[in-house]
C-alpha cells in the first residue's frame, strides 16, 4: 500500500498541477485519472497489479498532505497504514487512510473524496477524432538537460514551439521580436510536422523530471504524450497544444 501511495504522490502531486486524483480500483490493476485545473495536462495511470485492500471508485485530495503523511518521519519505520471503510447507500465504501507509526502513539487520518465528487470533477475529455501520434522516441537525459538550459535561458517565455528540420526535432523560445533560441532536441525523426505547436514549460519539465522510463509522442493534431513507466505503474500524460 505505501508503495502505490508515494509512487502516486511522486507522479501527480510533484508536478505542482495535478491538486486531486481519481482512484478506480480493479481486480487485477487500479486506474488513476487526473486533470490540471487549465487542462494542460491530463493524466491516465494503471497499475501493473492490484493494490491490496482497495476496492470501488474514489478521490484523493489534499495530495500535499497524504504527501507529509508519506514522507512524516514517524511513518518511516514499521508504520501501519490501513484503509477506513464505511457503508454508504447500503455499499461498503472506503472512505480514507488511518495511519498510525509503530508505537500507537501518533496517529493522522486522511479522507478520501466520494465517488459522486471525484466523478464531477474529474471527467476525461471526449475527443471528437481518435489523436494519432506521428513521431515516439525516448529522449535521453541530455535531451533534457538542453531543454533546462534553453528554459532557463528564457524564463519569460512560458511555452515553447516544436518543429521538425530534415530529420531533427527542434524546439524554440521566442520570436523574431524577442530574445529567441532554438535546439535540436532529438535527431533521427522519420516524420515531418506539418504544424508548428506550442506546450508549456513548466509543465514538460516537471514531467520529463520524473523517475521512470520515459516515452514521448508527438501529434501533427496537436498533442504531446509523455509515458512514465515507474516500475509499479505506467503514468500517461497528454498535452493539447497551446496558442502562442
Amino acid at each position: 500500500m505505501k508503495d502505490f501511495l508515494q509512487d502516486l504522490v511522486a507522479h501527480t502531486h510533484t508536478l505542482g498541477v495535478l491538486p486531486l486524483v481519481k482512484v478506480s480500483a480493479e481486480d487485477n490493476y487500479v486506474v488513476v485519472d487526473a486533470m490540471a485545473e487549465d487542462r494542460s495536462v491530463i493524466l491516465s495511470g494503471k497499475t501493473h497489479a492490484p493494490v491490496n485492500g482497495l476496492s470501488s471508485v474514489f478521490g484523493m485530495p489534499n495530495l500535499n498532505k497524504l504527501d507529509l503523511h508519506l514522507k512524516c518521519p514517524e511513518y518511516k519505520s514499521d508504520a501501519v497504514i490501513n484503509i477506513v471503510y464505511d457503508t454508504r447507500n447500503d455499499e461498503l465504501v472506503p472512505t480514507g487512510l488511518h495511519f498510525t507509526n509503530a508505537a500507537g502513539d501518533f496517529q493522522n487520518d486522511y479522507r478520501f473524496m466520494s465517488r459522486e465528487i471525484i466523478e464531477a470533477k474529474v471527467k476525461k475529455p471526449k475527443n471528437k477524432v481518435e489523436i494519432v501520434y506521428d513521431i515516439e522516441f525516448k529522449p535521453e537525459s541530455a535531451n533534457v538537460q538542453r531543454l533546462k538550459f534553453q528554459a532557463a535561458a528564457h524564463t519569460e517565455e512560458i511555452v515553447f514551439q516544436v518543429s521538425t528540420d530534415d530529420n531533427n526535432l527542434v524546439f524554440s523560445f521566442g520570436d523574431a521580436s524577442t530574445h529567441a533560441g532554438t535546439f535540436v532536441f532529438y535527431s533521427d525523426i522519420d516524420y515531418k510536422l506539418k504544424n508548428t505547436w506550442s506546450w508549456p514549460v513548466a509543465q514538460i519539465l516537471s514531467i520529463l523530471n520524473l523517475d521512470g522510463t520515459i516515452t514521448m509522442r508527438i501529434a501533427d493534431q496537436g498533442a504531446l504524450q509523455i509515458s512514465v513507466e515507474s516500475g509499479l505503474a505506467t503514468y500517461t500524460y497528454t498535452l493539447p497544444a497551446q496558442t502562442k
